[in-house]
């Protein structure tokens, strides 16, 4: 579907995830040429200047961000070419004069209001684009995360942004969504027959969603304290990532059609009561340790941190969706800082043979299983069992390997180029609606407030490993293990 003309205002224009992210996906795009010719960035910062010189801003900061062997200086002229900066107080509403001055008034052109910036300012900002005139039926709004602090905060986001755009013009972004892994998964399970008589109850035995992070929080404290990383990662990268697993065949791939059996799952998941927060919950805080060989300090020790901090770097949850497909097999979620390693993978673990005609002990016993992994190499592994060469019946695990960048050469996008194609395209399917944020915040509340009434600290666990030993526990108590242990010898 091509892309009409477009001006692409970018709130927070001289922000980090601007210059990572967004600026470097769109010369992407530029690059391979799925923008218009006349496709507009403002980009929106409160320091005043001159386009040349917030231009040569983005060289020093965006640059970096691009492959080198992708950058072209032809391109990359055009694409700075592109760019105009206003200079724009966010909370002023006389400052949105230079907007719509800057701005084209021409009916052809869509007008998308992309805010990279605090989920407190989203309300001011679209009642200031409303006063201006801005605002038309053809607009369009991306909202980055967080997308509130809790369920209240949640819906006073989704009421105020919804005063001012309908539902259908607003974007709420999680880039897991764009991933590769995630989109073929959807086709992994809906086009074709092989999975879907297995992909139940009767043959599943686990789920388990991690998302690792090597990295700790750094110069970050001072947001991060605020969210941890139940609010950052839990309720809606690792909770998207479970409505896509454990969702049904939606009728198309339509954005409501999806979206709608995503929102069945999020109301489906088992509330959780006192005991199964006391027993199905692990939070945790890194410490110092090693990661790569490296000393690095603990949470509570990083620039600006609050050296009493409880605020929590690694969650691991068990859940469990009530319906016929999945009733009685657990989800089981992890996500955390300054972990062994970097790793965002979904692992859907099958139920082993009921009868083992091979004496073998456990080796010839070990369960099939499906790992979708999403980071750092993007791939599908289907684990099996076959015989080993030589005299004798010996079995060994043996892996049946799909890498998209060995497999597919041609040249991939990463979430963000994705993303902002379909947003450009008008094309909702990959974005969470409101009713959807809100039930994953229904979900995750009695959590938060858990937490806030015990006056137990987070677990300590040392950098460089995989987090709390209480984590293990949890699902040792099942006789499971979290894939990053080490498999029996055969």
């Amino acid at each position: 579907m091509a892309i009409s003309d477009f001006d692409l205002v970018l709130f927070g224009g001289t922000g980090d995830l601007s210059m990572r992210k967004l600026l470097p996906a769109l010369y992407a795009r530029d690059r391979a040429k799925d923008l218009p010719e006349g496709g507009r960035i403002l980009c929106i910062g409160r320091e005043p200047m001159e386009t040349a010189a917030f231009v040569a801003i983005v060289e020093k900061k965006a640059m970096p961000n691009i492959a080198h062997s992708s950058l072209e200086p032809a391109v990359w002229q055009r694409f700075c070419q592109r760019i105009i900066y206003v200079p724009l107080d966010a909370k002023k509403p006389e400052d949105y004069k230079a907007l719509a001055a800057a701005m084209r008034s021409d009916k052809d052109v869509s007008h998308v209001f992309y805010l990279a910036t605090l989920s407190d300012l989203f309300a001011g900002i679209c009642k200031n684009l409303a006063a201006a005139g801005l605002v038309t039926p053809t607009s369009r709004v991306v909202l980055e995360k967080p997308l509130g602090r809790d369920l209240a905060s949640a819906k006073a986001i989704n009421a105020a942004v919804g005063s001012v755009f309908a539902e259908s013009q607003i974007f709420r972004i999680d880039h897991y969504l764009g991933k590769e892994a995630v989109q073929n998964l959807l086709a992994l399970r809906f086009g074709n027959v092989l999975f879907e008589p297995l992909w139940r109850r009767e043959w599943i035995s686990d789920v388990q969603i991690t998302i690792a992070e090597q990295i700790g929080v750094g110069g970050r404290s001072g947001y991060y304290d605020h969210s941890g990383a139940l609010r950052d990662m839990l309720q809606n990268h690792l909770l998207n990532l479970l409505c896509i697993v454990a969702m049904e065949p939606p009728i198309s791939t339509d954005a409501d059609a999806v979206r709608n059996e995503k929102l069945k799952v999020l109301h489906s998941l088992k509330p959780f009561t006192r005991a199964t927060l006391v027993s199905n919950l692990v939070r945790g805080q890194y410490r110092a340790g090693h990661v790569e060989g490296t000393a690095v300090p603990g949470y509570r020790k990083e620039p600006d941190a609050d050296p009493e901090s409880r605020t929590e770097t690694f969650v691991a949850l068990k859940a469990e969706v009530d319906t016929w497909r999945w009733a009685g097999v657990p989800f089981y979620l992890r996500t955390g800082k300054r972990m062994a390693g970097q790793l965002a993978e979904i692992v859907v673990r099958f139920k082993p043979v009921p009868h083992s005609i091979f004496n073998q002990g456990n080796s010839a016993d070990m369960p099939n299983c499906l790992v979708i992994r999403l980071q750092p190499d993007e791939g599908l592994h289907l684990n099996l069992m076959a015989k080993m060469p030589g005299d004798g019946m010996r079995l060994k695990p043996v892996e049946l390997e799909l890498d998209f960048r060995e497999k597919f050469k041609t040249a991939r996008m990463d979430a963000y180029e994705r993303l902002l194609l379909d947003i450009l395209r008008g094309q909702l399917t990959l974005f969470m609606r409101s009713d959807e944020l809100e039930a994953a915040w229904t979900w995750v509340e009695p959590i938060l407030k858990y937490w806030e009434q015990e006056e137990n600290d987070p677990i300590p666990y040392a950098a460089g490993t995989w987090g709390p030993a209480a984590a293990s526990a949890l699902i040792g108590r099942d006789g499971l293990q979290w894939r990053e242990e080490a498999l029996p010898e055969v």
